[in-house]
Order: structure tokens, then sequence, then C-alpha cells
């Protein structure tokens, strides 16, 4: 699984980025942590997009993961790290392996809105409950590392990067499997895929379980890095509509484009913000128009293109 450069680069970058993060200052280490919990959502969503497939709503799998930690939190007093990752992961992947069953029958539009649909039934029952938080959400205590509470944020940092690290090769690997290579067979043709003896519908389905796992377990480590969850921040349609920019942003090219694309994308808004506050809307909208119009492959087309030009 290490011999391809993809794989390199996701280990031998990883380990880079947790060294020097210990040199870093508390800003970019949160930045970093923010970025790389949200890049995993957008691995799952890249690899439904390989395979012709856009969902305006796994703000619901993000949101469950997220809502999974304060309730285990709050109610069972669970503050270990890896408990509170699986059980988001899981929790979110046991509901896109149900909800699967009813995806992979749909295709195009009604696919992508279809889960926003899903999503907003969602956020509207947070929103009234207030068992649930309601519009206030949940502050979230800090995790703990095996009954050990870190006096700073770099163990969590170190954590999160591991988790990175960790998905980006396994998706890598999925997608040189046999049925991880059906992604553009199946966009391109699903006919001519049935022929060759492959079920589409448990391709598809298999593929939304992935990602319902994967933006879990970025909800489960979002809600950690900010220590805190409510509707509007974690399951509301915008933030369906944030991982599909990114995931525009970043381009389906290769595993490392959400890790970028999503770095790049906090540190836009986090700028565009603080420069024009009224209007950061508006920069953040316009990048994205400019990504379409010169780079329809995302950043990552760009880098590869790049990359040819010096080889």
């Amino acid at each position: 699984m290490l011999r391809d450069t993809t794989s390199k680069v996701v280990l031998f970058g990883g380990i880079a980025i947790i060294l020097f993060g210990a040199m870093m200052p508390n800003w970019i280490v949160n930045q970093l942590m923010f970025g790389f919990s949200r890049a995993l959502a957008i691995l799952g969503l890249l690899v439904l997009w390989r395979t012709g497939l856009v969902s305006f709503g796994h703000a619901f799998y993000f949101g469950l993961g997220a809502y999974t930690v304060a309730i285990v939190d709050i109610q069972l007093g669970v503050t270990d790290v890896f408990v509170r990752l699986l059980g988001g992961a899981i929790i979110a992947g046991f509901a896109g392996f149900v909800i699967g069953f009813i995806m992979r029958n749909y295709r195009d539009i009604f696919f992508a809105m279809l889960n926003t649909a899903i999503s907003m039934v969602l956020y509207g029952i947070i929103v009234k409950t207030e068992s649930l938080g309601s519009t206030d959400g949940f502050a979230i205590s800090l995790p703990t590392i095996f009954g050990i509470a870190p006096e700073t944020k770099y163990p969590l940092f170190v954590i999160i990067t591991m988790i990175a690290m960790i998905s980006a090769l396994a998706v890598n690997f999925y997608l040189k499997t046999t049925v991880g290579r059906l992604t553009t067979p199946i966009r391109d043709n699903e006919i001519r895929v049935e022929y060759l003896g492959f079920s589409v519908a448990h391709a598809i389905h298999l593929k939304y379980t992935i990602s319902a796992v994967l933006a879990g377990g970025a909800g489960a480590l979002m809600a950690m890095s900010l220590g805190q969850v409510d509707p509007d921040s974690m399951i509301n349609w915008t933030v369906s509509g944030e991982l599909v920019f990114i995931t525009i942003l970043s381009g389906p090219g290769n595993v490392i484009a959400p890790f970028i694309g999503s770095l790049v994308f906090e540190v836009l808004r986090t700028y565009a913000f603080e420069l024009a506050p009224q209007a950061w809307q508006l920069i953040v909208g316009a990048t994205f128009l400019t990504i379409i119009f010169f780079l329809p492959g995302g950043i990552w087309s760009l880098i590869a293109k790049l990359g040819r030009k010096n080889s």
C-alpha cells in the first residue's frame, strides 16, 4: 500500500506536519485541526463524486458524529477521544448503511436533494428538542487520552493528524481495489458494469456507507476540536453546502486534495471574515466562481499540471 507516490506523500507529509506542529502557534494548530477534521468528510464525498453522485445533505452524518460525542459526554461521562471518535463514526456509519438502501436507487438531482431533505429532518428535530440542546447546543468537556487529560491541544492535534493520515491511506487503498475502481465506470455507464457481473446498487451502497463513516468521524473530531456543538454549525444545510464547496475546490483527482482544499477554505474564510466581516461570503463566493471557471478540476488539477511540467 505504501509503494505508490500518494501513500508516501501522505505518510511523510503527515509526520512532518506533526513534528512542525510542536513549534507552531496555537492559532495555526487550531486551523490545521479544523481543516483535517473537515477533510475526512470531503474524502467521503470524493468517493461519491467519482461515481457521479453529489450529496447536499452530508451534514446529517457530520452532525450525527458531533452530537454523538456531546451525548456520550453529557449522559455517560465518556471523555476518551478514541471512544468518542469510534462512537461518532459507528452511529453515522450505521445510519448511512440503513439510508443507503434508499439512496442507492436514486441518481443526479434526486440523490442530492433527498440527502438534503433527510439532513433537514434531523436539523428540525434537534432545534425543537430541548433535551438535545435545541438551538443553543452543548458545550463539550475536554477529551482525554487513555484517561490522561492533556494540558494543551497539541496531543489532540497529533491524533487528528494521524486519523487523517490513516483515513487517506485507507481510501487510497480502497480506490485501487476492484470495487473501488468501479467509481468511474459506474459514472460513465451503469449498464456495462452490470454486464461485467458487478452490482451497481451494492457498489454505490458501499461507497455511501464509507462516506457516512468518514463524515461521522469528521463531525466527532470537529466537535472535540471546537469544544461545542450546535445545529447551525453542525447539521444545517449551509454545512452541507460548505462540504460540497470544499469538494469542488479540492478536486477529485487524489486523496490528498481534500486536505489541501479544506486548509485553503479555513484560511480563506478566516481572513475574509477578518478583512471584511460584512462581506466575507462575497469573497468566498467569488473564489468559488473563479475555481469553477479557471480550475474546473479543482486545486489538485493545478498541482498535477505543475507536477507534470517539472517532471
